[in-house]
Order: C-alpha cells, then structure tokens, then sequence
C-alpha cells in the first residue's frame, strides 16, 4: 500500500542512521516552506492508524496533525478502542491493520510489543513511545539542535534517568557526530547494549559519549542541556526513587556551569520543581516549545520517507 519497494520500520532511531541528516534538513525546509502546506500532499489517500496504551498530548496532536497537514486521514486508537493483546494477539491485529491502513503508530509500554507488531505487520511501523526507545522525540530533538546550531557551543549534558528518552538521544547525536556527556545516579544508568550501540557508532562519525554520576561533570561546558522526568508514567509505584535524583534538578546554579547560550531541552511534560526549576524552563535559554513544534514537523518527515519514499525525494529535489 506504501510507496516503497519494501516496508520500513523505525523502533529505535538508528533504524534512519543512513538518512537521518537529510531527514532533519527535510524536516527544517517543510517547516519553512509555506508553499508546501498547500501543495504538497504525499499521503493523499492514504491512512495513518496510530495505537495508544498511554495517554498523550503531544505525540497523538503532532501526528494528527501533520498527516492532515500531508494529505493523510489519521485513525486514532486507544487502548480500550481494541483486543490488541487482549482478546486477540499482536500479531493477529498487526496482520488485520495492515490490511486497513498505510502505516501504524504504536505508543505502549513494552518495547517487545512494538516489535511484535513491526514484524507481523506488512505496512510501516513507528514506534510512537516505548519503554526502551522514543526515536521520534529523539529526531525533533536533533531538529531543533540543529536549527540553532546549538552542537557548535559545546556537548550535549543530559541530567537525570537512564531512560528512554536518553538512550535515542544518544544514538542520534552518534549518528550526527555530536558529544554527549550524561550524568545519571547510581543504579540509574542507561542501557548497557543501546550504549555499546551508541559507542559503535560514534567510533565512525567521531563523536564523544562519556557518562557520570556528577550532574556538573556531565553540563560544564554544555550547548545543551537536556533532562526529562525523573518518575516517567507507568513507575509512580516505584517509591523512593526521586530520593536517589536530589542532586541531579536542573536549576539556575547548575546550568551556571554550562556555556552561556546553551539550550535548554525537554521532552514534556515537565514536572516542575523536581528536575527542573520554573526559573531555568521559563528562561530564554529554554526551547522546549520549539522542541514540541518539531515533534509534527519531524515526524511529517519521516512518515513520507517511509510511506512515499518517492515523494520524499521528489520534495527533496525541487525544493
């Protein structure tokens, strides 16, 4: 059903390693190419199902949105809209969608779900949000980097949990030749094999990812500072745990260290007064709308790659 010669699926973002540049400078030019949102419709015809088993607000607005934006009809499912793991298994509701719709979305909890599906499926799948990955948080982050040049003032710091979030962050500022220093309390630390991963990767483009338990060894210096919930949904049960990240909110003494124009990022929600102080959000270092904004634009980019990859190209040359 989709333009390309075979399906493509993205449930970590080194899954785009080969393309991510362009899709970012992709993402940059439909975001500033007002002719485009009247011209160009590459999912005309076509519908995006996309599948929630937790709330959002950015993700399920940015995808509406952009595949309206792309000519597309978006179908929003909730978790009690299907059986999906239920009364009828994964692989039997990727094989039944993928014979309704264009591609598939999945925001869920676990990210061997996601990749069930991805391979049942015969259309695209994006993984929208796992507990393992957020490849398309980590492609807007790389965006509004990249727009401000932010890469040139200094490393990447990210302050906080080994989390999700993270772990795709690394990746991408590999892939894109980036230093990352992060800096996560003891027993918190990311994923031991998305880091080897990551570290692979960086042995080819040059990049530097160091860790640390120190908040200000990970952000002296820092062009960015990026930090997320210290308690993500799904582990409010886990008591004790903003104990153990005292140390690491982000607030006005701590980004002192970092380079004077540095950015400050965040996925959002943000849970003001434990990681980051309203003081260091709502200053003009902070570009944590923009980084919202790019979630649509992004993954408007990454839905024609991967449903009309033609179309995609096609942009890519007359723009």
């Amino acid at each position: 059903m989709n333009g390309n010669k075979e399906k493509f699926d993205l449930l970590a973002i080194d899954d785009l390693a080969e393309v991510l540049p362009k899709l970012i400078d992709w993402a940059i030019r439909i975001k500033n190419d007002e002719e485009a949102l009247f011209d160009f419709k590459p999912l005309d015809g076509m519908t995006i199902g996309s599948i929630y088993e937790k709330p959002s607000t950015r993700t399920r607005v940015s995808f509406e949105v952009g595949v309206g934006r792309l000519g597309g009809q978006p179908l929003t499912l909730l978790a009690n809209d299907i059986q999906l793991g239920k009364s009828e298994s994964i692989a039997d509701t990727a094989a039944v969608l993928s014979r309704y719709v264009d591609c598939i979305t999945y925001r869920c909890f676990g990210h061997n779900d996601v990749s069930e599906l991805a391979k049942h499926a015969s259309v695209p799948v994006i993984n929208a949000l796992s507990d393992m990955h957020h490849p398309c948080q980590a492609a807007a982050d790389m965006m509004t980097i990249v727009e401000r040049s932010a890469n040139e003032n200094g490393h990447v710091a990210w302050i906080g949990d080994g989390n999700n979030v993270l772990h795709d962050l690394v990746l991408a500022s590999a892939i894109l030749g980036f230093d990352v220093k992060y800096a996560t309390p003891n027993g918190f630390e990311p994923n031991e094999r998305v880091m080897s991963k990551a570290l692979e990767i960086a042995k080819r483009t040059g990049a530097k990812i160091e860790g640390f338990d120190d908040p200000v060894a990970a952000i002296s210096g820092a062009g960015v500072v990026y930090t997320d919930v210290f308690v993500s949904m799904g582990e409010e049960g886990l008591s004790g745990k903003l104990e153990s990240f005292r140390q690491f909110q982000v607030n006005e003494e701590l980004v002192s260290k970092a380079d004077d124009n540095y950015l400050f990022m965040h996925c959002l929600p943000a849970h003001r007064g434990e990681e980051v102080t309203d003081g260091v959000i709502d200053s003009s270092n902070s570009v944590v709308f923009d980084q919202a904004e790019n979630r649509m634009w992004a993954q408007m980019s990454i839905l024609t790659f991967l449903c009309n990859e033609q179309a995609w190209e096609t942009y890519w040359e007359l723009r």
